[in-house]
């Protein structure tokens, strides 16, 4: 007779218990950055949340770390874990700052062990994106005058761009984001026609960062036919003398490496116009006959590309160039 009252009992105990602990409400949320923005992001003890960032991170200040215990290690150099230390309700700021200078300011909300139905459901993730606008806000902008020429306004921020394996500056990629989204914001580039090519082409901005150099440019389909174009290149050109039983001299050029591209399209209908950004390692010296050359060509005809000439040392401030052969 025991037995029949003892078997109810061990399974209505754990159904009672179970019934008065509240289920955890969770959230994914994916956000642009913003640095005038205060993200909420709301902890719970025994729960660790993360965020994520989109690029390299270089430092985290926590407020309070009484409350709230904030870690990050090089071997996941886009990750923060967050949660609280203690069960009471608590609230502290937390501020994460990228190596290119990019941050984001979080407030840190935990209600403690409160199991109530109206407590907030926890953020288990939240990522960062970048966002063009939030990288132009930062920097000065170029701004283009009624003639067309762009007037380069971009300042230096002294960044300390990581070093790659072989001892190569690499410009960190929202650096590339940005160049590419100031090139598109340009109205009206300064074009160049080009003698039996469907494309005129426009340089923007130009950088130097250690051996690499960055360049922005457009690209104009200004026939009545669809074109495609090829990703762009850069080589080094100069002249060679011939042996003495040839007559003449010859030209000789040096495809350079491209390390980071962008191009916002890649067929062109009649009218339309793409732009694009290129990063590659510049040579430390060159000959005084060779030029270095931005090459541009069409997919039906890259036996005839266009060939802008670049400066081999670049304007410290970026100026625009006008491009042309010399």
């Amino acid at each position: 007779m025991r037995l029949r009252w003892i078997i109810p009992l061990a399974i209505i105990a754990p159904l009672s218990l179970r019934a008065d602990e509240m289920p955890v409400k969770a959230k994914v949320e994916t956000l642009v950055i913003n640095p005038a923005d205060v993200t909420p992001i709301h902890l719970r003890p025994g729960f660790i949340s993360t965020i994520r960032m989109p690029e390299e991170i270089n430092s985290i200040a926590l407020g309070s770390r009484t409350d709230f215990s904030a870690d990050h290690s090089e071997g996941e150099p886009l990750y923060v874990y967050v949660r609280p230390v203690t069960k009471e309700p608590a609230q502290s700021n937390l501020v994460i700052a990228t190596k290119s200078g990019l941050h984001v300011t979080l407030e840190l909300i935990s209600d403690g062990s409160d199991q109530s139905a109206n407590v907030q459901a926890v953020d288990f993730m939240i990522e960062y994106r970048l966002s063009h606008s939030s990288l132009i806000a930062e920097i000065p902008t170029r701004v283009s005058s009624n003639d067309g020429q762009d007037a380069a306004a971009l300042s230096s921020r002294g960044d300390r761009h990581p070093e790659n394996r072989d001892g190569k500056v690499d410009l960190p990629s929202s650096e590339v984001d940005m160049e590419f989204a100031l090139q598109q914001r340009i109205n009206q580039p300064a074009w160049t026609k080009w003698e039996g090519q469907q494309i005129e082409t426009s340089i923007g901005d130009i950088r130097q960062s250690g051996n690499r150099t960055i360049i922005a440019f457009s690209i104009l389909n200004h026939s009545e036919q669809p074109v495609e174009i090829v990703p762009p290149q850069v080589q080094i050109a100069g002249h060679k003398r011939r042996k003495k039983n040839k007559q003449g001299k010859g030209i000789i050029a040096d495809q350079l490496e491209i390390r980071d591209s962008r191009l916002s399209e890649t067929r062109l209908e009649a009218g339309a116009r793409a732009d694009g950004v290129v990063v590659f390692d510049r040579p430390n010296f060159k000959q005084s006959s060779e030029k270095l050359l931005l090459q541009v060509a069409q997919a039906n005809q890259v036996d005839r590309p266009v060939l802008i000439p670049l400066p081999f040392t670049p304007p410290v401030s970026g100026h625009p160039q006008k491009d042309g052969i010399e």
